[in-house]
């Protein structure tokens, strides 16, 4: 090395040549690095093979598995080297002929050397009578896996198991052996089984909290559990529904553009502060699907600003925009006029928008009953196929008949229970009406199928409607299996009570027909027709 130039600018050491920057060491660290690439399989920076494009040791792979092989010499890796050790001192077995480790005394292999005690000899089931091997209490597999027995006997091993068994544990599988079959009710037993053994608290909130799975369905399991508790007064019921909810309000904010997307949550959280004020006062609150369609609206017009508008700020929004948007759609004009008015006044509060682009839009349209009825002939049809057709399944029967000949809705069928029956005078009692509903003939012998339909389950459920779904537990069947039960015949529910309400309050008085029905007075009023009876007209 020369005489010293200068210092090195990285490490300060005397640097000897005068076109230099760096010292003698940092210049070949340097020159070392610039040649290294980071090794696609270990993220390193080494110097890679030409042949594999990776490092030395990377490039080192098991020629069995793939994996890496650390040592230069070897060709196979530690996983792999110990197996073929553990195959390499194994001998073919003189008398199975399968590869073990002979045993000197024997000279024979593991198994071999030490059978299993033989088998019992079949004997006679006690419940078919056949010749077969058994399973438990002298009955054969098929038998003993319809044994009814099975779920109490399960449930006394667990209680035989804990330390300190709860004292709900028989009334629980007692619960399940009579709602469910035997094979899922011994499944019930055997989860919560699973949960009582563990190191977590054993209350009924505690369990039902962790019987809880993730997603959509909380499980058939959690559904259990919590109607058991809820029955018998030990658990709340959970917030499944709630989470529901908020699942499917966050996926329509999520399908709002980035720019846009702000100030919609902030209005949902707006409405959601109000629930729950009007929850803790004892009012009205909105509902939940009432809050999602507002947020899909609200979805629908930030994706029509920024796809055909061109505007991604809710400040640049005219009441020009307002009107093409509402003209997509002429027949939910008037919905989609009340969402936006309560957005965009709710913005003009906050300061996102100055001027309320929806303020002069007006909804214009008649008040009356503007929905399809059906035809004579087609109500004769459908009487004929609910009253003489058996291969018509019970609850469209039923749903049908209530709706044609009693105006019925589909809630008020939906809530419909066992106890709001009378067999000896023929009534119901549906939903909000004051008096209970005499029934006619046909429509009693469509509910009278109905019954029966349901008999044929081992059901607790209170509905007169229970589906495969609901017949292991107390909930009325959903709202979307009663939109699709009428399927079959052609017609929607609505459009068959359409046709008796609009039959009824043009031939008798509406305020009968609201008094008789439990509705508003101002509700029958729209279904007055624009019609005026000939016969009662004066002669000329």
């Amino acid at each position: 090395m020369g005489k010293k130039q200068r210092d090195c600018v990285t490490c300060g050491a005397p640097v000897g040549f005068r076109d230099r920057q760096h010292c003698c060491r940092c210049q070949r660290r340097m020159n070392e690095q610039a040649v290294k690439e980071s090794c696609p399989s270990c993220g390193k920076d080494r110097v890679l093979q030409q042949d594999t494009g990776r490092c030395i040791i990377c490039s080192r792979a098991c020629e069995q598995c793939g994996h890496p092989v650390r040592a230069a010499g070897n060709r196979l890796c530690r996983d792999c080297r110990r197996k073929a050790e553990r195959l390499d001192a194994q001998q073919p077995c003189p008398r199975c002929g399968k590869p073990g480790y002979l045993r000197e005394a024997t000279g024979w292999c593991g198994p071999c050397s030490h059978p299993g005690s033989p088998k019992k000899p079949p004997s006679v089931c006690r419940e078919c009578g056949e010749l077969r091997r058994h399973a438990g209490l002298g009955l054969c597999s098929p038998c003993w896996q319809k044994h009814p027995g099975r779920p109490f006997i399960r449930g006394e091993h667990l209680r035989d198991r804990l330390a300190e068994p709860p004292l709900w544990l028989g009334d629980f599988v007692a619960y399940v052996a009579a709602r469910h079959c035997i094979a899922r009710a011994c499944g019930f037993v055997t989860d919560l089984g699973r949960l009582l053994e563990d190191e977590h608290a054993n209350s009924p909130h505690a369990l039902l909290e962790r019987s809880r799975r993730p997603g959509r369905s909380m499980g058939s399991f959690a559904r259990a559990l919590e109607d058991f508790f809820t029955l018998h007064g030990l658990a709340l019921p959970t917030d499944q529904a709630e989470r529901l909810a908020a699942g499917r309000r966050q996926h329509r904010l999520d399908a709002v553009p980035e720019p846009l997307r702000p100030a919609v949550v902030s209005f949902d959280a707006s409405r959601m502060r109000a629930q729950d004020r009007a929850r803790r006062a004892g009012t009205r609150p909105r509902s939940d699907h009432t809050l999602e369609t507002a947020l899909g609206i609200l979805r629908d017009l930030a994706v029509f600003l920024v796809n055909h508008q061109g505007k991604d700020d809710w400040a640049l929004v005219d009441v020009h925009d307002i009107e093409a948007f509402l003209a997509g759609l002429p027949r939910a004009r008037k919905r989609r006029l009340t969402v936006l008015r309560q957005f965009f006044r709710f913005a003009r509060s906050k300061r996102i928008v100055l001027v309320d682009p929806a303020r002069t839009l007006t909804a214009k349209e008649p008040n009356g009953f503007r929905g399809r009825t059906l035809t004579l002939d087609q109500q004769r049809e459908l009487f004929r196929r609910w009253t003489t057709d058996e291969h018509v399944h019970p609850h469209e029967a039923l749903m049908g008949m209530l709706a044609l000949l009693h105006g019925a809705s589909s809630s008020e069928v939906r809530m419909l229970q066992i106890t709001q029956v009378d067999p000896v005078a023929q009534t119901v009692r549906l939903g909000k009406r004051p008096r209970p509903v005499p029934l006619d003939p046909a429509s009693w012998a469509a509910l009278h199928r109905c019954l029966a339909h349901r008999a044929a389950w081992p059901t607790a459920n209170p509905h007169v409607m229970v589906t495969k779904g609901t017949k292991a537990r107390r909930s009325p069947a959903s709202t979307a299996y009663l939109s699709h039960v009428l399927d079959d015949c052609g017609y929607p529910p609505r459009m068959i009570r359409s046709t008796r309400l609009v039959d009824l309050v043009n031939t008798m008085d509406p305020k009968l027909v609201a008094a008789a029905f439990g509705m508003d007075p101002q509700a029958t009023l729209i279904y007055l027709a624009d019609h005026v009876d000939a016969g009662r007209l004066p002669d000329p």
